[in-house]
């Protein structure tokens, strides 16, 4: 009885002390993929500039920071201040058996069982490959290539940040990120000037243009915006917002903008997005003491976030079959519908698995 009286005293001070900004911004990032996915389906499938296209296009667009804002999580848990940097023998341990099991399954699901049994594709050996290589096996998969590649370098990193402090930090995601940015203006650029010089990522190349943010997540996770500044930071996030979903749909009309900074996970405009998104929600939710039991539910639903993100596409795609409104695609309130019964039921899902043995090593 002590023991437990202990245990349970611990972690009570643990939850007491817990910052629990990050677990609220995993919340909302996870609630925007799953929007950007769904009322991407339903963007996809409506006529051009109609009015179901632009309450799709403003459902999805703005939910551009998602991504990098998750891989800015990651960092600021994975790179935060220790006595001493990432011991890589360990570190990769308990990552390989945190991540492995889940790609290899998850590949499996989307490949054989949507792609294979529920979609009818033809999976010639060729295709196969080509899928896997590429890490488009199903939407959402090539993210846990990226983070695989993350992992692979995060003690690298976190040795050269450990004695430097936060202006190391700083600077080196500012460094990897502009260089990240300059890199993808190439291709915009090229076309502009008449050639073509596209980018072309692969299972082992996903990670790269994701170092900066990374970094940027251990760079700013301490940081805090008060009054005037975090005033600035939500304006920006508002007009960053606007602005991508304003130059998603005027392409013809964005001009030098779509060259230098298109609408992408890694152009300039969002990654400032990304980062301001971060600091506001960080700067904003930090000053929140939720009670113990709502305190419980929020660490409970930000674990279950990558749950989600892996089983949301598959309960999607069930939907999608046997919901006509669902399949047709140009239906505003079919998608609203799906997205909520896709959204509650991914976190049941990821919740209830993460209570079964065995089960929860692949959520």
């Amino acid at each position: 009885m002590t023991d437990l009286g202990t245990r349970s005293d611990k972690q009570e001070a643990i939850a007491a002390s817990r910052d629990y900004s990050l677990d609220i911004l995993r919340i909302l990032s996870i609630c925007g993929v799953v929007a950007i996915h769904l009322f991407g389906y339903v963007l996809g499938h409506s006529a051009p500039q109609s009015r179901n296209w632009w309450l799709a296009a403003g459902l999805d667009i703005p939910f551009i920071w998602v991504v990098p804002v998750f891989v800015m999580i990651s960092g600021a848990l994975l790179l935060a201040p220790r006595n001493t940097a990432l011991e890589p023998r360990s570190f990769y341990r308990k990552r390989a058996v945190r991540l492995l099991p889940a790609l290899i399954v998850w590949h499996l699901v989307y490949l054989i069982g949507v792609r294979g049994l529920m979609r009818g594709e033809d999976l010639s050996p060729a295709r196969v490959v080509q899928l896997l290589l590429d890490g488009s096996v199903f939407t959402q998969l090539y993210f846990l290539w990226l983070i695989l590649g993350l992992y692979a370098v995060a003690p690298l990193i976190s040795a050269f940040l450990q004695d430097g402090g936060p202006r190391r930090a700083q600077a080196l995601a500012a460094f990897l990120l502009a260089a990240t940015a300059l890199v993808y203006m190439v291709p915009g650029i090229a076309a502009s000037l008449g050639f073509a010089r596209p980018i072309s990522l692969n299972i082992f190349t996903h990670w790269l243009p994701y170092v900066g943010y990374f970094v940027a997540g251990r760079a700013l996770r301490d940081v805090r915006l008060r009054g005037r500044s975090l005033f600035v930071a939500l304006l920006a996030v508002a007009g960053l917002a606007a602005l991508c979903l304003w130059q998603y749909g005027h392409r013809g009309q964005a001009g030098v903008l779509n060259a230098v900074a298109p609408v992408s996970y890694v152009s300039l405009t969002v990654m400032l997005l990304a980062v301001a998104v971060f600091l506001s929600a960080t700067s904003s939710f930090s000053r929140l003491t939720p009670g113990r039991v709502t305190g419980r539910m929020l660490i409970t639903l930000s674990s279950a976030s990558f749950g989600v993100f892996l089983v949301h596409l598959l309960i999607f795609e069930i939907i999608r079959l046997n919901v006509p409104a669902v399949y047709d695609g140009r239906s505003i309130v079919a998608g609203f519908a799906s997205y909520a019964v896709t959204l509650a039921l991914s976190f049941a899902v990821a919740v209830l698995a993460s209570r079964i043995r065995f089960v929860r090593s692949i959520f």
